[in-house]
């Protein structure tokens, strides 16, 4: 006979915890540390005057944020 769960549904065996949200997100932290492990190397970067020396990753990180507040400006600008 199968449990049920309080609303009266069968529960049906799989382990509550797991779920597509969690999955994704594991899936997604396994990416992002793979990418990371890969781009180590430090490179040099000019800014404008200077020049900075850092591990790729983080420029490359770095960039991303600046794109996507770009992009949040622009959509809150339309709305």
């Amino acid at each position: 006979m199968r449990a049920r769960t309080p609303s009266g549904e069968a529960r049906q065996g799989r382990l509550p915890w797991v779920t597509p949200r969690r999955i994704a997100g594991l899936a997604l932290a396994a990416l992002v540390l793979a990418f990371v492990f890969e781009n180590t190397q430090h490179t040099r970067i000019r800014l404008l005057v200077a020049t900075v020396t850092m591990p790729l990753w983080l420029a490359l990180l770095g960039t991303g944020v600046i794109g996507a507040l770009c992009g949040a400006l622009v959509m809150s600008r339309r709305g």
